[in-house]
C-alpha cells in the first residue's frame, strides 16, 4: 500500500477499545489488521516519562500494529524518528512495552544486502546489517557496523551501545579507506569509541590487502576524532642524510588555544648535532581578518669537531601573511605580506626545489586609507628585497604616500549641456616619503642612521590639458610635469693634490666629499605634446569562392614632442664643477648624487621628437573546422599574422652630439601554433677604440645590412604546447586494428584506449648582448627547455622537466616523476638525475592527513651533494 505515517501519541485510548467490547460489539477480527487497514489504539500503558516526544513512522509496504497495540511491524523503507534518532531500514520492530526497537535489511535476487539499517542521532550516522535500540537506556547491540570517526571509518561484527556517544566493540577494522572492502585497516582486538571525541584500543595490527603484519603491532592506540579542533602530539618523520646523520623532523605540539588562534611547535634533531626550531600560528577574526606567522631557527652542523671541514651555521626564517576582511572597513586596510630570511637558509634547510633555487625574495607591510568624500588616499608601507646570491639586503622603513586623485577645478558641480574647454582641465597630485638602505646583511645593523641610510621626500604634480582632435583624426594630449625632490643632505666637492680619500665603491681619489646637512630642494618639469592616430589597410579577395574573407593591416604612428631645460645651469646649484686630477680637468659632480629619487636632474636641455610605430595584421577565413557543413553555412574566424610589429625611436633637437637614440624594435606572431617573440635595439653611432660611442653615424662608415645600425641587444624566443584531445579519432593504422580486436573479441572498447591524456611543451630562447670592452665578440645565450605529462591510465602519471645550456653544453635542473594513485594510498618517485639538486625519493603513504605517518619512504636528500 501507499506510505502510511501515524504519531502512536495520537492513536485512540486503548481504553475506548475495552469500552466498545464490552458494551456488546462483537469482537475485532484480527485478520483485518493487514497491510491495508490501519488501526489506532491507546497507549495508556506507556509510561509518560519516557515518551516526551511522538514517535513518527512509516513505511512503503506495510504496517502492522499487535492486538495490544504495544508492538508496531514496519517493511520496506520503513523509518522511524523519535526526537533527534532516526532510524531507516527494509524491516523495524518497535515494541512500546521493552522500548526496544530491532532492525535488519533484506537480501536481494543476487545475494546482495539491500536497505541495511542506517542510524542517525544528532551528526552521527550508522551503518549496520541488525540494529536492536533501546530508547530509555540508549544503549544498543549492532552487527556488521560501519560508522565514520574524523577521517577514519570503523567496521566491527559486533558492536554494544553503552552510552549516547560511547561504544565498545572487538575485532573491529579502523582504516580510511572509503572501499567497502577496505585495503588496508589496523585490526583492533578491542576498542572503546567517543563519537566526535576519540578512539581508545587495545593492541592492534596492521593488515594489507587482507594480509596480517603482525610486527611491529601497536600495543595500545589513540586517534583523535574530534569534529573540531583539539591539542595534541605531533609526531616526528624520520630519516638518514649522509652529511647531517639520522634525524627526527617536525615533531612537537599542537595547541588549539581558541577559536581566534591556534600555536603549533616543532623541532628538528639529527645525530650529528644539527637541529633545528619551528614555530607557526594560525589567527581569525570572523569578519575582521585572519593571517599566520611563522618562525624558524636552525643550527646546522657539518663535519667533525676539531677538524678543518668542522663548520656551524645558524640561519633563520621568519614569514608572516595577514589580510583584511573586505567588509571590515571600506576605508582602511592592513595587510602584510612577510618572506624574511638569512641568505643561506633556503639553500641549507629547504625541501623542496622550488624553494632550493629561490634567490630573491621581498616582504610587504602596509596600511592603506581612503578619506571618505574626498579625492585623497593615503598609504604607509614598510618594505624588504634580498638577494641570497650575494646577500644583498635593502629596507624601506617607512614609505608613506599621499595621493589625490584627477580633479577639474573649473569644472561646475551642477553643470548642463556640454563641457566647455577649460573645464576639461584636470589636476592630480603624489606625495612620497622615503627611508630605505642597502647593503649586506651582515652589516645592516652597523649602518649609520645618518651617514648610510637614504631618505627623501618627492611632490609630483602632472597637469592635463583637455585633448583635442587635429584634422578629425589625430589625437592630440598636451602635459605638463612638474617634480620636486627634498633631501635632507647634499655634497660639497673639493680636490687636494696631497690627500687620497676612497669614493663609495672603494676606489682611491684625491676629491673630497663633504656632507652638508639640511633641506636640499631638487625640481624639475617639463612640457610635453603627444598625438596619435589608427590607420587602416583592407585586402578583399577578388575570388568570391575564396576561402579568405579579407585581410586588415592597422598602423598606429604615434609622435610627441617633450621639452626639459638645461638644469645643469649654475642658477639651479645642482652640479659643481670640481677638479678631479693633477692634470686640472674638470668634471662636473652631481652635488645630491646617491639620492634616493635620482639625484639632481640631468645636464643639458632637451627637446626631444619621439616617434612610434605599431602595427597589426589579421585576416578572417573561413571556418571549416565542421565537415557536416557547407561553405555557405561555415562561420568566419579570425586569425592573427602578426599580433604585433613595432618600432621606436626619439631625436634630440638641442643636444649638440650623439641626437638620435636607438632604435627599439619589438614584434610577437603565432605560426603554425608556435608563438614567437621578436626583440632588438639598433643604436646608430659608431664607438671607438676602447667602445665608447662617438658622434659619427654607422650609415656612413658601414655597408650591407650594417648600414642600418649597431646591433646592441636581440632577443628571439618560442614555444609550444602539445596536448591530446579527449575523444580525438584514431588513425587508419589503429582502425585496422580495432576491426582485428573486434573480430576477435568482440568488443574494442573493453581492450584498448588510444586516447591518453598527454601534454608536451617545449620553449627556446636566444639572447645577444653587443660587443664591449670586456666582450669584444659580444655574448651569446641559448636555452632549449622540455616539459611533459602522461597519463598512462587514471592512477598513472608520469612527468618530467628539463633545461638544456645550449652555449654550456649542459643541462640545468631536471626532474623526472612516477605517480600512481592507489585509491587510499599514494605512491611517487621524484628523480633529479644530476646539479646541485641531484637526489631521488621513492614514497607510500597512506593518503589520510591523519596516517600522514604511515608510509614507507626511501631516499638520498641533495643535501648529501654539499
Amino acid at each position: 500500500m501507499g506510505q502510511e505515517t501515524k504519531s502512536i501519541l495520537e492513536n485512540l485510548d486503548n481504553q475506548l477499545f475495552s469500552e466498545l467490547s464490552t458494551e456488546g460489539e462483537p469482537p475485532v477480527d484480527t485478520l483485518l489488521m493487514d497491510s491495508m487497514q490501519i488501526d489506532t489504539f491507546g497507549l495508556d500503558s506507556i509510561d509518560k516519562a519516557f515518551i516526551d516526544a511522538p514517535i513518527i513512522y512509516n513505511a512503503e509496504d506495510s504496517i502492522i500494529v499487535s492486538f495490544d497495540g504495544q508492538k508496531v511491524y514496519l517493511y520496506n523503507n520503513a523509518s522511524v524518528t523519535y526526537q533527534d534518532i532516526e532510524l531507516t531500514a527494509y524491516y523495524i520492530e518497535l515494541d512500546l512495552q521493552t522500548k526496544e526497537i530491532f532492525a535488519e535489511g533484506i537480501l536481494d535476487s543476487t545475494e546482495t544486502l539491500v536497505q541495511k539499517p542506517i542510524f542517525k542521532q544528532g551528526s552521527e550516522e550508522y551503518d549496520s546489517e541488525t540494529m536492536r535500540y533501546n530508547f530509555e537506556t540508549e544503549k544498543a547491540f549492532i552487527t556488521k557496523v560501519v560508522s565514520d570517526q574524523g577521517e577514519g571509518r570503523i567496521l566491527s561484527d559486533r558492536t554494544k551501545k553503552i552510552g549516547k556517544d560511547v561504544f565498545i566493540t572487538e575485532d573491529a577494522k579502523y582504516t580510511t579507506c572509503d572501499a567497502d572492502h577496505p585495503h588496508f585497516y589496523l585490526h583492533l582486538s578491542k576498542a572503546k569509541i567517543i563519537s566526535g571525541n576519540k578512539i581508545i584500543t587495545g593492541p592492534a595490527y596492521m593488515v594489507l590487502e587482507d594480509f596480517p603484519i603482525y610486527f611491529p603491532f601497536i600495543p595500545f592506540g589513540y586517534f583523535p576524532s574530534s569534529p573540531t579542533f583539539s591539542s595534541g602530539i605531533l609526531v616526528p618523520t624520520y630519516g638518514e642524510e649522509n652529511n647531517r646523520g639520522f634525524f627526527l623532523r617536525d615533531g612537537g605540539y599542537y595547541l588549539a588555544a581558541s577559536e581566534y588562534f591556534d600555536l603549533a611547535v616543532r623541532g628538528d634533531l639529527y645525530s650529528r648535532g644539527s637541529w633545528g626550531t619551528k614555530l607557526h600560528t594560525n589567527y581569525r577574526k570572523r569578519y575582521k581578518f585572519s593571517g599566520a606567522f611563522d618562525f624558524k631557527y636552525a643550527m646546522n652542523i657539518y663535519g667533525e669537531k676539531d677538524l678543518d671541514t668542522y663548520s656551524r651555521s645558524p640561519q633563520f626564517q621568519v614569514t608572516w601573511s595577514h589580510s583584511q576582511d573586505a567588509k571590515a572597513n571600506p576605508n582602511r586596510t592592513f595587510s602584510a605580506s612577510v618572506n624574511f630570511s638569512t641568505s643561506g637558509y633556503d639553500k641549507q634547510n629547504s625541501l623542496s626545489a622550488s624553494n632550493y633555487l629561490r634567490t630573491q625574495k621581498s616582504s610587504s607591510i602596509s596600511y592603506t586609507r581612503k578619506f571618505e568624500n574626498t579625492p585623497f588616499n593615503m598609504s604607509v608601507n614598510a618594505r624588504h628585497s634580498q638577494n641570497s646570491t650575494d646577500t644583498t639586503l635593502t629596507l624601506s622603513l617607512p614609505e608613506m604616500t599621499i595621493s589625490m586623485a584627477k580633479i577639474y577645478p573649473f569644472r561646475k558641480k551642477n553643470r548642463s549641456g556640454t563641457l566647455k574647454f577649460y573645464e576639461k582641465f584636470g589636476i592630480s597630485y603624489t606625495g612620497n616619503l622615503k627611508n630605505s638602505i642597502t647593503a649586506k646583511e651582515y652589516e645592516i645593523l652597523d649602518q649609520s642612521f645618518a651617514d648610510d641610510w637614504k631618505n627623501g621626500i618627492k611632490h609630483s604634480l602632472p597637469i592635463s590639458f583637455p585633448s583635442f582632435n587635429l584634422l578629425k583624426f589625430i589625437n592630440v594630449s598636451p602635459s605638463i610635469g612638474y617634480n620636486e625632490k627634498w633631501y635632507f643632505k647634499k655634497y660639497d666637492y673639493s680636490y687636494h693634490e696631497d690627500e687620497e680619500f676612497y669614493d663609495e665603491y672603494g676606489n682611491v681619489t684625491h676629491v673630497k666629499t663633504d656632507t652638508t646637512r639640511g633641506i636640499s630642494r631638487v625640481y624639475d618639469y617639463s612640457y610635453s605634446l603627444s598625438s596619435s592616430t589608427n590607420i587602416y589597410g583592407m585586402y578583399l579577395p577578388l575570388n568570391p569562392d575564396s576561402k579568405i574573407k579579407g585581410i586588415r593591416h592597422k598602423f598606429t604612428p604615434s609622435a610627441s614632442f617633450s621639452y626639459r631645460p638645461d638644469f645643469g645651469d649654475p642658477k639651479f646649484g645642482y652640479w659643481q664643477p670640481t677638479q678631479i686630477d693633477s692634470t686640472g680637468r674638470m668634471e662636473y659632480l652631481d652635488v645630491n648624487q646617491g639620492g634616493i629619487y635620482g639625484g639632481s636632474p640631468g645636464r643639458g636641455a632637451s627637446g626631444a621628437i619621439s616617434l612610434s610605430i605599431n602595427n597589426n595584421v589579421e585576416m578572417k577565413v573561413l571556418d571549416t573546422s565542421d565537415t557536416t557543413k557547407t561553405d555557405a553555412e561555415q562561420k568566419y574566424r579570425k586569425v592573427k599574422i602578426i599580433d604585433n610589429l613595432s618600432f621606436a625611436s626619439s631625436y634630440n633637437l638641442i643636444a649638440d652630439s650623439l641626437n638620435l637614440a636607438p632604435i627599439s624594435m619589438r614584434a610577437r606572431t603565432t605560426v603554425a601554433g608556435v608563438s614567437i617573440n621578436m626583440g632588438g635595439i639598433l643604436d646608430p653611432y659608431e664607438v671607438d677604440e676602447n667602445y665608447r660611442k662617438i658622434n659619427e653615424y654607422v650609415w656612413k662608415s658601414r655597408t650591407g645590412i650594417a648600414k642600418l645600425g649597431r646591433l646592441t641587444r636581440a632577443s628571439l624566443s618560442f614555444g609550444m604546447n602539445f596536448k591530446s584531445k579527449k575523444g580525438e579519432k584514431e588513425s587508419n593504422t589503429n582502425k585496422e586494428l580495432i576491426e582485428e580486436v573486434n573480430l576477435l573479441e568482440g568488443s574494442y572498447d573493453d581492450y584498448i584506449d588510444f586516447n591518453i591524456p598527454w601534454d608536451f611543451g617545449f620553449d627556446y630562447s636566444i639572447n645577444y648582448t653587443g660587443a664591449t670592452a670586456s666582450s669584444p665578440n659580444g655574448r651569446v645565450s641559448q636555452t632549449l627547455g622540455f616539459r611533459g605529462n602522461v597519463n598512462l591510465t587514471e592512477k598513472w602519471r608520469l612527468s618530467m622537466n628539463t633545461n638544456f645550456d645550449i652555449m654550456a653544453q649542459e643541462f640545468t635542473f631536471t626532474t623526472f616523476n612516477v605517480n600512481r594513485d592507489l585509491h587510499c594510498w599514494a605512491m611517487s618517485f621524484n628523480f633529479v638525475p644530476f646539479g646541485y639538486m641531484k637526489s631521488y625519493s621513492f614514497t607510500i603513504n597512506a593518503k589520510s592527513s591523519m596516517l600522514k605517518d604511515l608510509k614507507l619512504q626511501k631516499q638520498q636528500s641533495h643535501y648529501d651533494n654539499f
